[in-house]
């Protein structure tokens, strides 16, 4: 039939494409999962952040570290101690905590003694906050613990490692051994202060100090109960 020119042009639109739905609300789904992914993590991140950029940049003129930092920092490693009972615990378990650690042969000499000593005093020296950090002995060598280092040591995690494994992940400075400095590894679980030898114990107090003030708004007092490690003691 022909078209009158006097009559407007008309269009007849029989059908459309179906709009798929379910798919358009998959993709936001999607999408919206992603945004809730990256600030869940950025929630998590940003504390540590935060405390770290404080400590390490936001500093007082004139104010130095006296341990020295290990840049980059280095995770616990995946091998285990040995605890008192012959129980394997991984290293990876001492996470959660600050951690002050120390180096020797288990015969344990007189730098030894001191730094046992200087652990202990240090963290009673923390007052409310020593709950926040475990002093450490990683004892290498065969000899056996003595009775009296078993009970100076009660309140320490004492665990015997491999020292060839050890030293691929702690170092001593320059000239010096692993069992002459005191180490620091943060509740994230990296390795990231060494204290110098013959370190004074009254600038490794200041450092630790400073570190726990850096931490406290995201750092929790203790371990959780289900990563503590297996056994703590000589």
């Amino acid at each position: 039939m022909a078209q009158n020119p006097d009559e407007p042009l008309t269009l007849t639109v029989h059908s459309l494409p179906r709009l798929d739905e379910g798919g358009a609300a998959k993709a936001v789904d999607v999408r919206a999962g992603r945004w809730k992914l990256f600030l869940l993590l950025l929630v998590s991140v940003a504390p540590v952040v935060a405390s770290y950029f404080t400590y390490y940049v936001i500093r007082p003129e004139g104010r130095r570290n006296y341990g020295e930092l290990i840049d980059p920092q280095r995770p616990l490693p995946a091998f285990s101690g040995t605890d008192a009972k012959g129980q394997s615990v991984p290293l990876t378990a001492l996470k959660d905590q600050w951690l002050l650690i120390s180096v020797a042969d288990s015969a344990c000499d007189k730098v030894c003694d001191e730094h046992l000593f200087v652990q202990r005093q240090l963290r009673e020296g923390l007052g409310k906050e020593k709950e926040r950090l475990d002093w450490v002995w990683l004892r290498t060598g065969d000899a056996a613990l003595s009775e009296p280092l078993k009970q100076a040591t009660a309140a320490a995690t004492v665990l015997h490692v491999d020292s060839t494994q050890l030293a691929t992940w702690l170092q001593p400075a320059e000239g010096h051994k692993l069992a002459d400095h005191l180490y620091v590894v943060d509740p994230i679980g990296n390795w990231m202060m060494r204290f110098p030898a013959d370190a004074d114990p009254a600038k490794v107090k200041r450092d630790l100090d400073r570190l726990l003030r850096a931490s406290a708004f995201w750092d929790t007092d203790g371990r959780p109960e289900h990563a503590a490690p297996a056994t703590v003691g000589g």
